[in-house]
C-alpha cells in the first residue's frame, strides 16, 4: 500500500512537471530579465538630501560590486524616502547576498546611515527580504507619521519669522533656535528612567510640541531647523546619545541640545551654551563618556 502511494505521488509530480513546465521556465525567464533590467530611482520626496558624506554617498548604480556599494544603495534609498526599494546582486558578486545579510542584521550600521538621512526620512525599523537568486528589497518603516509631519512643519513655519532674523549671522540664527527649543522643553526623564512612555520624545515632535525631549528628540528638532536655514547637518551618534554635526563657515562643528539643557536637582529650567558650535577636541575635553564617537564613520568631525 505504500509503495503504491508512493509511486501515485511520483506519477502526479511528473505530470506536473510536464505540464506546467512552461509556466515555470517563463517565471524564471521573467525574474532573469527584470534582475538584468536596470534598476533605477527616478522618485524623490521633498526631504532627500542632494549631497555626499564621507562615509556614504549617493548612487545612481544598483547593481553593487562591493560592501560600500551596498551601503550606498540602501542609504541613496533611505534618503529618497522609500518605503520599499528592490535591487539585485549581480551574480559575478559573490558574496553580495552574504554582505546584504550581514548589513541587514548590523542595528549599529543600519543606524549610522539613518543618522545621515533628513530626520522625516529616517526609519523606525527596515527589513531587508533577499532570496538565493540575488533579489534584494528593502521595507522601511519611518519614524514620522505624515500627520506628525504636518503638524511639526506648521509650528516650524510660525517659528521662523520669529527666530531668524534677516540681517542675523547664521550662527545667531541658529542660537536662537538652541535657545528657543531649550527653553520650551524639558528632558524627559520618566521615559528614559523608567521607560514611561507619555510622549513622542525620542523624536522633533516631542519638544516642540509636547514640551519633552530625549537626546533623540532634541537633535531631529534643532535639524530640521538647519534645513531651514540651509545648513549641511548630519546626526552622530555615540552608544547611547546623539547630537548635531553641522557645516558652518567652512568648517564642521558639534551641537548638543541634551547636554545644554541640563537636568538639575531643583527642576529648574537651565540654558546653557556649553555645547553649542565647538570642535571635536572641545567637545571630548568637556565630556567623553557618552561622547565618544566613531571617527571612521563620523569623518568630517574626526578632527574637527
Amino acid at each position: 500500500m505504500k509503495k503504491f502511494i508512493l509511486l501515485f505521488v511520483l506519477l502526479v509530480g511528473l505530470y506536473f512537471a510536464a505540464t506546467k513546465k512552461d509556466i515555470i521556465l517563463q517565471s524564471v525567464q521573467k525574474y532573469i530579465l527584470r534582475r538584468n533590467d536596470t534598476v533605477t530611482l527616478e522618485e524623490k520626496n521633498a526631504y532627500y538630501r542632494d549631497y555626499d558624506f564621507d562615509y556614504i554617498q549617493i548612487t545612481d548604480d544598483f547593481s553593487p560590486n562591493s560592501k560600500q556599494d551596498i551601503l550606498n544603495i540602501y542609504y541613496t534609498a533611505i534618503n529618497a524616502g522609500k518605503d520599499s526599494f528592490t535591487f539585485y546582486c549581480p551574480s559575478e558578486y559573490q558574496t553580495c547576498l552574504e554582505e546584504v545579510k550581514e548589513l541587514a542584521n548590523d542595528q549599529s550600521l543600519l543606524s549610522y546611515i539613518n543618522n545621515f538621512v533628513h530626520p522625516y526620512n529616517s526609519f523606525k525599523h527596515i527589513e531587508t527580504e533577499y532570496d538565493n537568486l540575488g533579489r534584494v528589497t528593502l521595507k522601511v518603516d519611518k519614524n514620522y507619521t505624515e500627520e506628525d509631519i504636518e503638524i511639526i512643519n506648521q509650528k516650524i513655519d510660525t517659528l521662523l519669522p520669529e527666530l531668524i532674523q534677516v540681517g542675523a549671522s547664521v550662527e545667531d540664527n541658529i542660537r536662537r533656535i538652541h535657545d528657543y527649543i531649550i527653553n520650551h522643553s524639558i528632558y524627559d526623564s520618566n521615559r528614559s528612567d523608567h521607560q514611561i512612555i507619555n510622549y513622542k520624545s525620542d523624536i522633533a515632535y516631542g519638544p516642540l510640541i509636547e514640551g519633552y525631549g530625549l537626546c533623540g528628540g532634541y537633535t531631529d528638532a534643532m535639524e530640521l531647523f538647519l534645513e531651514k536655514l540651509g545648513v549641511k547637518s548630519y546626526k552622530v551618534s555615540s552608544s547611547n546619545h546623539v547630537w548635531n554635526a553641522i557645516y558652518l563657515n567652512q568648517s564642521w562643528y558639534h551641537i548638543d541640545l541634551t547636554w545644554d539643557d541640563p537636568v538639575t536637582s531643583t527642576q529648574e529650567n537651565v540654558l546653557d551654551h556649553s555645547f553649542f558650535l565647538i570642535t571635536t577636541q572641545q567637545l571630548l575635553q568637556l565630556e567623553k563618556k557618552e561622547h565618544t564617537f566613531d571617527q571612521s564613520v563620523y569623518q568630517e568631525v574626526k578632527e574637527a
